[in-house]
């Protein structure tokens, strides 16, 4: 039997938020290692208009309003995929990072300038 997709069953915008937050946290520069196994993120794009530059990648303003949600950030700190210091910052946890969630190539997109 073939892994149940998306087994924490996180909602589209949790989904988009970790999503985020996982490339934050393997940004060089951006996501701190942790002795215990986390990483730390505490800074977080802002917008410019109708999308945001993510290392890399242009996503969508109207993707990451997650970014700015407590209750996203509870709802995956209670699923055991990030520590909340809301607003501030975040520690991934290894689950956290490892988490399918089948968006990236939906949000992500290749930047043209």
């Amino acid at each position: 039997m073939a892994p149940k997709k998306n087994p924490l069953n996180l909602n589209p915008l949790q989904l988009k938020t970790l999503t985020l937050f996982q490339v934050l946290a393997k940004m060089e520069g951006v996501g701190e290692p942790l002795d215990d196994g986390h990483i730390k993120v505490a800074q977080f794009p802002h917008a410019h208009g109708n999308h945001f530059h993510l290392g890399p990648y242009v996503v969508s303003s109207k993707d990451a309003t997650g970014l700015g949600n407590v209750a996203v950030w509870v709802a995956l700190e209670r699923k055991g995929l990030i520590r909340s210091g809301h607003p501030y910052f975040l520690d991934m946890t290894p689950a956290g990072l490892e988490y399918d969630t089948g968006m990236a190539s939906t949000i992500l997109h290749g930047s043209d300038h």
